[in-house]
């Protein structure tokens, strides 16, 4: 019995292992605001050989996470990094169910300058975002004085995620 729980417990752990354990709360935390639930289930997506082959490099399949409630399926969540000036700064992007952007929040930023791209408000311009869509910085992306290499970067990281997305899509 002691061996099953262990192996129940690796599993339930080993879906977090592509997360920093001190952005785990706030992940839970954004999904329950976002889908307005009490409690939910989280499982690395699995993804298949030819999948994988068409994914792009700075994609890590195993921060992308299934959302659920029981047995609905709820909607996705990827944990990603991204390059500010000096440092990387993490992030997590939250989709529902057709894979459309529901929300994006700023873990953890390490720069002294450009943290306005921790704004609610300036994220919120990705929401609504799909696999087909190709954004701009700039003009589909508001640009931020002072945070130029910080919000160009953030365009950039979820137009690659997107492009993947869209491979996911088609599965």
């Amino acid at each position: 019995m002691k061996i099953i729980l262990y192996i129940i417990g690796f599993f339930i752990l080993s879906s977090w292992l592509a997360i920093p354990k001190g952005y785990v709360k706030k992940i839970e935390k954004e999904v329950l605001s976002v889908f307005e639930i009490q409690k939910f289930s989280k499982q690395v997506m699995e993804f298949d050989e030819v999948s994988l082959s068409k994914f792009s490099t700075s994609f890590d399949p195993s921060s992308f996470f299934v959302i659920a409630n029981g047995e609905n399926r709820l909607g996705y969540f990827y944990y990603g990094k991204a390059r500010s000036k000096a440092d990387d700064f993490d992030y997590v992007v939250i989709f529902d169910q057709e894979l459309i952007v529901k929300k994006i929040k700023i873990l953890a930023y390490r720069e002294d300058y450009g943290g306005e791209i921790t704004s609610k408000r300036w994220l919120r311009q990705f929401a609504g975002l799909t696999g087909v869509d190709e954004i701009k910085y700039g003009s589909d992306i508001k640009a931020i004085s002072g945070a130029t290499i910080s919000a160009v970067s953030m365009t950039d990281a979820v137009n690659d995620l997107l492009k993947n997305v869209a491979y996911i899509q088609t599965e």
